[in-house]
């Protein structure tokens, strides 16, 4: 591999704006605000508005869609072209 052409990979908390969840991890994105984490140490922070502490199919708050009414409506679409 090339030196110097890599972009800086560092430990970053990743905050969901819509709830108190956070998470460490090693990303390429910074940012100038930091968040002293639960080991002591300062890591840049990257606030995200939606993470699986707050999305609807991770909580398990998503509602799931009737697609009786659309197959039923596909299968006499397509029916008629078959006779």
């Amino acid at each position: 591999m090339k030196a110097d052409i890599h972009p800086d990979y560092h430990p970053v908390v990743f905050q969901d704006a819509a709830s108190d969840f956070a998470f460490l991890t090693r990303s390429t994105m910074t940012s100038e605000d930091t968040i002293k984490w639960e080991d002591g140490n300062e890591y840049p922070v990257v606030k995200v508005d939606i993470s699986s502490a707050s999305h609807p199919f991770y909580t398990g708050k998503q509602k799931v869609m009737d697609a009786g009414g659309r197959i039923d409506k596909f299968k006499k679409r397509y029916a008629a072209g078959k006779k």
